[in-house]
């Protein structure tokens, strides 16, 4: 990463204190350079002793809530919020206090759920939950218990914009907690076992059939999921699919439709953590400390992306660096017919792995500029420029 490229300005909107702030954005970017949020990885990217600089990210964790700062990354004027649940793997540490079994009953590892805002076709993540089997057992949870207290966090945050789920959250006691408390939701069924279908009936109490043609859109409003919850149900099988798709929402059924498969569209934020920073190479004894080092990762992400997302602009779609700020906060005025290159690459790839061709002087610019524009993502209560 080109040395004129530093996070001073990004960070300086979260932080309040001096000395903090340098240290975080020399963390940040070493973390971004090294591509791994791996403690020694990254005191070893930094500049000085490898040792000293350890302890010296050692006194920022305990001086910063990092998870924290990382809630104010939600964005009030998103259309809807994603809730992503992925597994992480820690095959050497079985015996790691919050290090569980997955899904397949035998390798070692944790549950991370990632809850975030669309920002073209990537996500920027704000807030999350880390729990596993042991961590349940241990704390006489469960499961859905943990996905609503990720919910809980940012239940006054939502207001009526819609959290949009996966399929694996199409569960009796998540759904008639979402409808008790009033949050909209988006989710997609589950069709995985047969008896799926029996689950929801009309209001006279018959099985509600899910059968659709191909090419067709399905919409069979206020029917009960599991005979309790009341829904709009859509199936929609668009011709290039193998199968349908069936969604159940608490909005008006078109508009649950349309959120979902923008939803759809989004890239798996996850791909570039566990890809490109290579978020599962995290191995931490303590989920305190794991916790803050994945909420410094996530910050990572969102600079990262934020300040790749520019340079690409300028770099593929010949924008004029004045014109940076309008195009990270609304839609960027780029056509990819004319600038089809811009549509190949991720910003967080063009910032990690490809050799920047904007001349220093303007990079420069270009990262102050960027970093400006980062309050209004932070404070995006206020997104006019003059």
């Amino acid at each position: 990463m080109d040395k004129c490229i530093n996070f001073n300005g990004f960070m300086r909107h979260l932080i309040d204190e001096e000395a903090l702030v340098k240290q975080g954005a020399e963390i940040v970017k070493a973390l971004l350079e090294t591509q791994s949020p791996r403690l020694s990885n990254i005191a070893e990217k930094m500049n000085g002793n490898r040792e000293r600089n350890y302890k010296r990210i050692q006194r920022f964790l305990n001086q910063v809530n990092v998870k924290q700062v990382l809630m104010r990354l939600y964005q009030e004027e998103a259309e809807f919020v994603i809730g992503d649940p992925t597994e992480m793997p820690r095959y050497k540490a079985p015996k790691t206090a919050y290090v569980g079994t997955l899904n397949d009953g035998q390798t070692a590892g944790y549950w991370l759920m990632v809850l975030s805002t669309p920002f073209r076709g990537r996500s920027l993540p704000f807030s999350f939950v880390v729990y596993s089997s042991k961590t349940i057992g241990a704390q006489c949870t469960s499961r859905n218990q943990e996905h609503f207290r990720c919910f809980e966090e940012i239940k006054a945050y939502l207001g009526d914009r819609p959290l949009v789920l996966d399929r694996e959250f199409s569960y009796q006691e998540l759904m008639e907690i979402l409808y008790l408390e009033h949050l909209q939701f988006v989710i997609r069924l589950n069709l995985g076992d047969a008896h799926k279908q029996a689950r929801l009936i009309d209001a006279d109490g018959e099985p509600v059939k899910l059968f659709i043609r191909p090419g067709e859109t399905v919409i069979r409003p206020n029917v009960y999921y599991l005979g309790t919850v009341r829904v709009n149900l859509i199936g929609y099988w668009r011709k290039s699919l193998s199968k349908p798709l069936w969604v159940i929402t608490s909005l008006e059924p078109k508009r649950g439709l349309e959120i979902y498969l923008k939803r759809m569209k989004i890239e798996e934020s996850f791909r570039d953590c566990k890809d490109l920073l290579h978020l599962t190479k995290l191995m931490n004894k303590k989920q305190a400390l794991l916790e803050q080092m994945i909420a410094l990762s996530l910050l990572a992400y969102v600079m990262g992306v934020w300040l790749g997302e520019a340079i690409r602009d300028v770099t593929y779609g010949n924008l004029h660096i004045a014109q940076v700020p309008q195009a990270l906060l609304n839609h960027p005025p780029i056509d990819p017919n004319l600038h089809p290159k811009w549509l190949l690459y991720s910003g967080l790839f063009v910032l990690l792995k490809q050799k920047l061709r904007i001349p220093r002087h303007a990079l420069s610019q270009l990262v102050l500029i960027a970093g400006n524009a980062f309050v209004y993502l932070v404070f995006d209560n206020v997104r006019s420029f003059v």
